[in-house]
Formats: C-alpha cells, sequence, structure tokens
C-alpha cells in the first residue's frame, strides 16, 4: 500500500498540536482525520476504520487510556494500531498505556521526522501482519483465535489486552521454545518501541493470572517459554 491508502485518526484537545500533525501527515499523503476528545474519537474511529490512531493520553473529559481501551473494544477496531501521543516518561505510565492496547509511544516535543519515520514503521508492521498466517492455535487446553484476539479455555472466552494476547500467541507458537527477552520485545513491542524488561514481567504476571500459572515458565536469565 503506499501512503495515501493509509487512514490516520488524530484524537487531541490542542487545536495546535491537531493542526500541526495533519500538515506532517497530509505532506507525506496519508488520509487525516482529527477529533477534539475521547468519545468523539471512538465514534469517529467506527465510521473511518481508520490504519492507525495517534492519541493523546491526557484529555479532559475521556482520557486517552480509556479511549484506547473502548477502541479495542469496538468491532472492526482490535487490530487498529494505536499510539499514544505523550510528554510523560514514567514506566508506570508506559505500562498502563500498553495495558490498554497501545502500540508505541511517541513523546513531546514532537519532531516531524522522527514523527514520521515511527509511522511509517508502524504502517509496514501492519502490512506484514496482514501477510502472517492467521490460523488457530490449538495447545495445552487453549484455543488462540488470531482473528478475533480471543483465547478460550474450558469453554470460556477470555479477551485479553492486544500486548498480552500477541505474548501469549508468540510463546504459544513453538510450545517449549525458550522466547530470550530481546526475541519478546522484538515481536510484540518492536525495536522502536523503548521498553524495558519488567514491561515483559508485568504481561506474564498478568497472563499467568488470567490463563494459569502451568502455561508460562520462567527461564532464568533469558526468557520465557510455553510448557504445559
Amino acid at each position: 500500500m503506499n501512503n495515501s491508502e493509509y487512514k490516520i485518526m488524530l484524537v487531541d484537545d490542542e487545536p495546535d498540536i491537531i493542526e500541526f500533525l495533519g500538515y506532517n501527515l497530509r505532506k507525506e499523503g496519508y488520509q487525516v482525520y482529527s477529533t477534539g476528545n475521547g468519545k468523539e474519537g471512538v465514534a469517529l474511529a467506527k465510521k473511518v476504520l481508520p490504519h492507525l490512531v495517534i492519541l493523546d493520553v491526557m484529555m479532559p473529559g475521556q482520557d486517552g487510556i480509556e479511549t484506547c481501551r473502548e477502541l479495542r473494544g469496538a468491532e472492526g477496531l482490535r487490530n487498529v494500531l494505536i499510539t499514544f501521543l505523550t510528554a510523560r516518561h514514567e514506566d508506570y505510565s508506559q505500562i498502563a498505556g500498553f495495558d490498554a492496547g497501545a502500540d508505541d509511544y511517541i513523546y513531546k516535543p514532537i519532531k516531524p521526522r522522527v514523527l514520521l519515520y515511527r509511522i511509517a514503521a508502524m504502517l509496514r508492521r501492519l502490512s506484514l501482519t496482514d501477510k502472517k498466517e492467521t490460523e488457530n492455535i490449538y495447545v495445552g487446553g487453549l484455543k488462540i483465535d488470531r482473528e478475533k484476539y480471543i483465547v478460550i479455555k474450558n469453554g470460556s472466552e477470555l479477551y485479553l489486552p492486544k500486548k498480552e494476547f500477541e505474548l501469549l500467541s508468540l510463546l504459544a507458537s513453538k510450545p517449549k521454545k525458550v522466547f530470550t527477552r530481546n526475541e519478546i520485545l522484538d515481536h510484540v513491542w518492536s525495536k522502536q518501541v523503548v521498553v524495558d524488561d519488567r514491561t515483559i514481567d508485568v504481561h506474564v504476571r498478568r497472563l499467568r493470572e488470567k490463563v494459569g500459572d502451568s502455561y508460562i515458565k520462567t527461564v532464568k536469565g533469558i526468557g520465557y517459554k510455553f510448557d504445559f
């Protein structure tokens, strides 16, 4: 796909940011849609079905975290790329965003060339994901539906945040294989996203709470494996 085929939606309560981002994205040929608050952003996304949403974290009323959760739960939007726009660099803020379903973070102040590079990299990932196999995984009594982003265990459906789902899918795709932390970061978060080991550990802990302790094993000093 060329740039003119990609739809990017901007959600920010600052008109100057919307104007600045929109100008730079349109120069690159992207289709750009924008709105000033989270509720309107969810409604607009359901209409236009964007490929990428750039979402401000701090907004009055409904903030970016809650908006991200709504987007992830909406029909037809579970696979949309979502990147947060923020001036906050704390670990807990990043983890909260990834837990809500974010794919990436872009930090203020915004540098146009860096912004466009990050967006192009994310959209390349989207193209590669579209070409991957979407066959379901059946392993250890689990059914992992990679099209619907759900896990079925003992007849019950589990809806996981996007990064937790992708982490489980990665580990379950090759049972007993030990995935290093670098491999996990590369496959689930990509090299463009700056996260640390603690982010992986938090996601693994939450997966164990939801799916069960017996599926994911820790290999000390290396990483994790799926071994039920």
